[in-house]
């Protein structure tokens, strides 16, 4: 269907790196019209400009693109006093103990869209990665039901889970998973800058551990591939193991994986399922959508973040080094893990709803 209507949407954290990334990511969107932002009490009654100001003048605005001048004229509000019923959708770009506080009052009268990891596990929440699994979004009536709320709470997967799951869908849609293993070496973006990686640390370095991070990845997997049987997720039965890792790259998660098959496939088919992957998903041409969810690289040398990760926009998934033997399937995956792994992931999971008009 074509989206008769102008959503108007608010961004709650807009003066955080992820709160920003929500801005940039909304800017000229056909669909979607930022008229609220909110942030912490420090910055309310201050313009979204001036509040991005630091007292000697330096920007706090961290993406390439400079911000939307209409936005930079919009009040900032405390979060926890923003009016949820003043906006048609909400995205939130905070810390997970504040969104498990604010995220069920805003989302008592309205959609809420997060990138947070404080509803994720709940049994009635669909971790939500667009063209994977956006079938879950049916248990948004149950989550209602059991809530009392009109609106709803999807937030999305970790971003280093993000790009995983996007190539493991066609393996077990086309042949069936049964273990996986990866190793991932994460862009800096995704510590933030607060408190971040500081800067002497990673310089001529890889930091071997990131908290919380593998445990995230393996069951947010395991879920987002799973299925929903009598209003319960059941998690896909499939091993994953993962090792996590911070390098000095600024931007894109890169992913060593390595994948035990059900079925016994051949390389032809194993691009082909990759290949054709999230053509009918695509080819709806929503705002945020990227002309291919997966771009296949024979290039022994890509993908690499610094040449792939804006693929698509930065929603597209890059593949390269497929090798199948006796062991299994392994390959390279660069995934943006700011883009298809955040806000922009999130506005697109949006629209797919506005597009239904389920939103």
């Amino acid at each position: 269907m074509a989206v008769q209507r102008e959503f108007s949407v608010a961004v709650i954290g807009a003066t955080g790196v992820a709160g920003q990334q929500f801005v940039e990511a909304l800017r000229g969107h056909p669909w979607f019209k930022i008229t609220a932002v909110a942030a912490s009490a420090r910055s309310a009654g201050k313009s979204y400009a001036d509040a991005l100001r630091e007292p000697n003048g330096a920007s706090r605005w961290y993406c390439d693109s400079p911000p939307d001048e209409n936005v930079l004229r919009l009040t900032v509000q405390d979060a926890a006093d923003l009016d949820p019923e003043s906006v048609d959708v909400i995205f939130t770009a905070i810390e997970s103990d504040a969104a498990r506080e604010l995220e069920p009052r805003l989302a008592l009268h309205r959609p809420v869209f997060s990138t947070a990891s404080a509803f994720r596990y709940e049994p009635d929440v669909p971790i939500i990665v667009p063209g994977v699994n956006l079938e879950q979004l049916d248990i948004i009536a149950s989550q209602r039901e059991r809530r009392g709320w009109k609106g709803f709470v999807v937030p999305l997967p970790n971003c280093t889970t993000v790009g995983l799951v996007v190539t493991l869908k066609p393996l077990l849609t086309a042949f069936g998973i049964e273990r996986v293993i990866l190793t991932s070496m994460q862009g800096l973006s995704g510590a933030g800058r607060s408190p971040g990686v500081p800067a002497m640390d990673v310089l001529d370095n890889i930091i071997p551990f990131i908290s919380g991070e593998e445990e995230k990845v393996e069951k947010e997997t395991g879920k987002i591939l799973g299925e929903i049987r009598d209003g319960a997720f059941v998690p896909h039965g499939a091993l994953v193991r993962a090792t996590c890792t911070r390098a000095n790259v600024l931007e894109g998660h890169t992913e060593a994986v390595h994948v035990e098959l059900a079925g016994d496939p051949s390389e032809g088919q194993v691009r082909t399922a990759f290949e054709e992957y999230g053509r009918d998903f695509c080819a709806r041409g929503l705002p945020s959508a990227p002309e291919r969810m997966i771009q296949l690289h024979d290039d022994p040398y890509r993908p690499q973040p610094r040449l792939d990760r804006d693929a698509g926009g930065g929603m597209t998934t890059s593949i390269g080094r497929i090798r199948l033997d006796e062991h299994g399937l392994r390959y390279i995956l660069v995934s943006h893990n700011t883009k298809m792994g955040a806000a922009k992931g999130a506005v697109l999971a949006a629209e797919h709803m506005a597009d239904l008009g389920t939103l």
